[in-house]
């Protein structure tokens, strides 16, 4: 994610199609993630804070504006559902939920409980807690997006396809080294996408 699009959103000029919304700063690193990906896909995104608590005339604005500034995605992270439950209730657009991880599981739990137990009506796609949920919203958000343009379904596609053959590199490595010498060579494997 470049310093612009920290702070106006990445778009080379263009509009943006998806918004990144976040309940507090404390959520930036988790919605990070999903930042990066739709730099990746040279989609245009704008970032935001706007809190359903602390600005809740702010967050509504977001919301009710979102369609009219041509935004076609919205991906809201916090520590609970109150804003991705906000942003589905005023904008008539997909709500991407991502619970932001806390220091407390108890927190995260929470948040991924409340985000998945929306009422009939109000939808919002819940994501897996933290960085790894920020990045799957962006991918879901492209796949969404992709439905209507073609280049960015080749983009998904593409990055599809590198995903697989990355896992299937690894497991080519895996069987020709064994379980000893790949961990050796790998280091500690964690998955770097999240």
């Amino acid at each position: 994610m470049s310093d612009r699009a920290q702070a106006s959103g990445y778009g080379g000029g263009r509009e943006p199609l998806v918004g990144i919304a976040m309940g507090s700063q404390s959520d930036l690193e988790t919605m990070r993630g999903a930042a990066e990906v739709l730099d990746e896909f040279a989609i245009p995104y704008e970032l935001r804070i706007v809190s359903a608590h602390r600005t809740p005339q702010e967050m509504l604005e977001y919301g009710e504006t979102a369609a009219d500034r041509g935004l076609r995605v919205l991906i809201a992270g916090g520590g609970a559902a109150h804003l991705p439950g906000m942003m589905a209730s005023w904008a008539d657009l997909p709500v991407i939920g991502v619970p932001a991880e806390s220091a407390s599981p108890v927190k995260d739990l929470g948040s991924l409980l409340s985000i998945s137990q929306m009422p009939a009506g109000v939808p919002v796609a819940g994501m897996a807690v933290g960085r790894a949920g920020a990045v799957n919203a962006a991918i879901l958000a492209a796949t969404i997006l992709g439905a209507f343009d073609e280049r960015i379904h080749e983009n998904v596609v593409r990055y599809r396809r590198a995903l697989a053959a990355e896992s299937q590199g690894y497991d080519q490595r895996l069987r020709e080294e064994g379980v000893g010498a790949f961990l050796d060579a790998s280091g500690a494997v964690r998955d770097p996408r999240g």
